[in-house]
Parts: structure tokens; C-alpha cells; sequence
């Protein structure tokens, strides 16, 4: 989850944008990449998924397209060859009271049980992993693969031991902070600056119990201090699970290069996103911010719209693209950020985290379904299939099985 929900309209609108990508396939180019992607792993870092679980009228089995609110579903997901990936614990940031400290502990909770739910109601569609070995095994079982992982760890403020009990339940991935910094770490979008200058004490020993017991570390969200503060702390290496390059736009969620090239000797990944804003300068006018609010407004408020409800406001949005019309962002732009990285990093420290129904999506990807076209377009780079099927999954799970592995090898000292 990129944003707060009153923002979130503001890139979800990417998804019906009046502006075509010039990049484009052929039928014989969406062939080719199709069948490698359904023969080898394919998953996203970062899925905001979960946050529908919940919503009235939402079933994951069903397709919701054409729908502001969901990009992805089970339909979709095969259409997309997409495997699986990261399910998110997101929790939006409040006023840190100890009041909202104990909202957000049962919040995550609550999204927590909502995974399990799920789990618990498709068990011959969908599978929790736990370890990076766990994935091949559930595709092979004609099972998509469900990994937990935590976007913003408010939730742990109020009872930092409660992460032993969310590892317990399958926690594999864990980000400190989201869009305000927290009591562990200094987001990179506050605007109120730097508070801790990186990492607290809470937040070091926050991540020195998730290293403990396995847990992977993802930068995503966080400043660049708390970056150089992993780079110097962590005995493994960590992940960004959805973010993009500064060198093709300057947006304090995206990273440089020589914090990509540190990120990659230390064995890191960065999960390319496709979140409009972090791609371009949409330039959105303040009339389009006070528009869209006013639509959600309309629709009951974020949490409380059903999924129907996001078909109208697709509508919606459409028609504000004619009224308050923007910049948006495209494939090319997407693929000028994922170009970027491979070119800094090499396909070995690079993978994707699309920030589906978080926020991501551009013109000519919309949802899960337009996936391949990643694929063909790597393939059209010039990419084997052994790096293609990195960038899909190997890289991300080969971090994932370095942390674990070292927490195995230190277990009881």
C-alpha cells in the first residue's frame, strides 16, 4: 500500500488513463512470453491484496475487472501467470497516541486473520509458504503461493514481542515504516523531516529480532538513513519490495545509484513498482485532489465501499481524467525505470513489486492479467531465460533463503 486511503484515489486513477504506452507486443511476442511464465515462478514482492479480503462483495475468486478497488483475483492471477507473492499487512499510519498504537496493533491482527481466512476458504487454489523452498513445491501442486509480509510495523509499537507470534502465523517480510515515521524508523516521505536520522533503538532491535528469526528486511518506504543503517547493521541482505530508480525520477521513495550498487553488493534485490507517482511528475492540480475526495466521499468513504462500489468509481475517475486532466504514467515509463536498474545492478538484484491494488498500475498495465508483458519485454532486451526467471521470483527467494538460513545457523546462541 503506497498512500493513505483519501490519496490512494489519486494513483488508482492511473489505471483508466486517457494516455496510450507506446510500448506495444505482438501477438507472437505475448506467446513466447506467456509460456516461459507459466513454466517458471513468478511472484510479486508486494500485494496489496489483502486489504480487499475484507470488503463487502469481494471474492477472490471471482473477476472483479474494470474495478478501482481490485487488480487482482484468482481469474486474473492465471491469466497473468502470476504464482503468487507477498500478501501484505498494511496499516495506515495515525497520530502515534497510545490509543492509535493499540488500533493498529489489532489491525494488523485483524488483516492477519483475513490471510488465514482466505487460506482456510481456497485450500486447493491457494497455499501459505513459509520457506523459500516452499514456492516451487506449491506451484507444482497447481496451488498459488501465499507469503505474509508486513507493510509499515506500527503495528508492533504498541508490543514489539508480538512479531515472535506474527512469525509463528508465517510472517516472512517485514518493513519498518510507511508514509510518517514511526517509533522504529524515519519514513522517507514525512513532511516533517527526519526524526530519528534512520533507525531508532526500538527499530535496531526491532530488526535484529526479525534477522533472528528469519525474517526478511524491506526498505521500501523508509529514508535513505535507514537504508545506510541496514547496510551497516544486517549480517544479510534485504530487499526493497517495491520501489524504482532516483536516477529516472527524483522522488524521495525511489533510491540512487549508489545505494542501488551498495544494495547490490550486500546481495539485495529492489522489487521494481509501478506506482504511477514514483515513476513521473503527474503534476496533479489541487482542483483533481479535492475532486477525487469528494467522489470517495460520494461512495461512502474508502473503508466502507464494497466492491461494487469500485466500478463506480472507476467511472468516476474516468470522467475526472476529462475534467482535470494529468500526466500519466505509462508502460514505457515503467520499463524506463525497470531498464534503469538492470542496467545499474544487473538481473541478478532486480525483481518485481507492482504495488497491485496499493496504488500500481499504468496505461497498458493495468492488472495482474497484463503481466506477460514484462516477460516479452525482458525477452525483446535480449534477457536468458535463467535471469528472467531470477527477476520473477529466484532473486527475491534467494534472499530470502540467505536470511533464513543464517537465522538456522544461529539459533540458540
Amino acid at each position: 500500500m503506497t498512500l493513505r486511503p483519501l490519496s490512494l484515489l489519486v494513483s488508482l486513477s492511473l489505471c483508466w488513463p486517457l494516455a496510450a504506452s507506446a510500448v506495444e507486443f505482438n501477438a507472437a511476442e505475448m506467446a513466447k512470453a506467456t509460456a516461459l511464465q507459466q513454466k517458471l515462478l513468478a511472484l510479486d514482492s508486494h500485494l496489496d491484496t489483502p486489504a480487499n479480503f475484507a470488503r463487502a462483495g469481494f471474492d477472490i475468486m471471482q473477476r472483479h475487472e474494470h474495478n478501482a478497488l481490485s487488480q487482482v483475483d484468482y481469474p486474473r492471477m492465471v491469466e497473468g501467470a502470476l504464482d503468487g507473492g507477498f500478501f501484505a499487512i498494511y496499516t495506515d499510519q495515525g497520530d502515534r497516541s497510545p490509543a492509535a498504537h493499540l488500533g493498529e496493533r489489532d489491525h494488523g491482527l485483524q488483516r492477519l486473520m483475513e490471510i488465514h481466512e482466505m487460506l482456510a476458504a481456497n485450500p486447493e487454489k491457494f497455499e501459505l509458504a513459509l520457506t523459500a523452498d516452499d514456492a516451487a513445491r506449491i506451484k507444482a501442486a497447481g496451488k498459488r503461493v501465499v507469503y505474509i509480509s508486513m507493510e509499515n510495523g506500527s503495528p508492533l509499537v504498541a508490543d514489539p514481542s508480538l512479531l515472535s507470534f506474527y512469525h509463528r502465523a508465517g510472517l516472512r517480510m517485514l518493513s519498518t515504516v510507511h508514509f510518517a515515521n514511526n517509533e522504529f524508523a524515519d519514513s522517507a516521505t514525512d513532511p516533517k523531516g527526519a526524526e530519528w536520522n534512520g533507525l531508532s533503538a526500538a527499530g535496531k532491535a526491532l530488526v535484529e529480532d526479525a534477522v533472528r528469526l528469519g525474517i526478511v528486511i524491506d526498505q521500501s518506504h523508509a529514508s535513505d538513513a535507514v537504508f545506510d543503517d541496514l547496510i551497516q547493521m544486517l549480517p544479510v541482505p534485504f530487499v526493497l519490495s517495491h520501489s524504482s530508480a532516483k536516477a529516472i525520477y527524483d522522488h524521495p521513495r525511489n533510491l540512487d545509484d549508489a545505494r542501488l550498487r551498495q544494495l547490490a553488493a550486500k546481495g539485495g534485490v529492489i522489487q521494481a513498482n509501478a506506482y504511477g507517482g514514483y515513476l513521473l511528475d503527474e503534476g496533479k492540480s489541487a482542483e483533481r485532489q479535492q475532486a477525487e475526495e469528494a467522489l470517495e466521499a460520494r461512495l461512502g468513504g474508502w473503508d466502507n465501499m464494497s466492491i461494487a462500489n469500485g466500478v463506480e468509481l472507476a467511472k468516476g475517475l474516468a470522467a475526472l481524467d476529462s475534467q482535470y486532466p494529468q500526466r500519466k504514467a505509462t508502460l514505457e515509463d515503467f520499463f524506463a525505470h525497470l531498464g534503469h536498474l538492470l542496467d545499474v545492478v544487473g538481473a541478478e538484484h532486480v525483481g518485481i513489486g507492482m504495488d497491485w491494488d496499493g496504488g500500481g498500475g499504468v496505461a497498458g498495465m493495468e492488472d495482474a492479467s497484463d503481466l506477460p508483458k514484462i516477460t516479452a519485454w525482458l525477452q525483446r532486451r535480449g534477457l536468458s531465460d535463467a535471469q528472467i526467471a531470477g527477476i520473477w521470483s529466484g532473486n527475491v527467494l534467494r534472499v530470502m533463503r540467505q536470511v533464513q538460513d543464517y537465522a538456522a545457523s544461529n539459533s540458540g546462541k
